[in-house]
């Protein structure tokens, strides 16, 4: 038995996207050279509302990518035979751009640490950046996001689970302990 709690409501995080896009217009000095690259499952569809944030206040398209990291996981023989391969799709060249990737959570870093060798053998960003919606700590890896909508001290027992309307059906962050005995 687990005790969910909510975190994160679909309005916190529309204001975390929101400020987000805002801060990555900030510190890139403008966004001519800025690619999103969204990292599957849930890093996609946060990379397209931030896209969309942008667009609303600076009236610029900002390009989108989907990357597919599977390959790259440390962890890929304790996942079985056959893991799930779904496609990388960066349209744009990758390299003297700024590239920003965005997941859903961070936590040890290994998973950012696969997006980077991924991102490496597609190109040569001029820079790479991480934005995060959540950041819960416990990290294995010397990487921090550069852009984080909620930062969310966990203990290692407990989850963070991101629910978004475009795999989900609602937006809502939950965290998750297991029941006390």
């Amino acid at each position: 038995m687990t005790e969910q709690k909510q975190i994160l409501t679909a309005d916190d995080i529309r204001r975390a996207l929101v400020r987000i896009a805002h801060e990555i217009d900030e510190r890139n000095g403008g966004l001519g050279d800025v690619i999103l690259v969204g990292i599957r499952k849930r890093g996609v569809p946060l990379a397209e509302r931030i896209a969309t944030a942008i667009a609303d206040f600076e009236g610029v398209q900002v390009p989108v990518g989907q990357l597919d990291i599977t390959l790259y996981r440390d962890d890929l023989r304790l996942r079985g035979p056959a893991p799930l391969v779904r496609k990388t799709e960066i349209q744009h060249d990758l390299t003297g751009k700024v590239v920003v990737l965005v997941d859903d959570v961070l936590y040890t870093g290994r998973t950012v640490r696969a997006a980077l060798d991924a991102i490496a053998d597609l190109g040569r960003p001029d820079r790479i950046q991480l934005a995060v919606l959540v950041d819960r700590g416990h990290r294995e890896l010397p990487i921090r996001a550069d852009f984080v909508g909620k930062n969310v001290p966990t203990a290692r027992a407990e989850r963070v689970e991101v629910h978004l309307r475009e795999s989900d059906g609602a937006d809502e962050v939950l965290i998750s302990r297991p029941a006390q005995a």
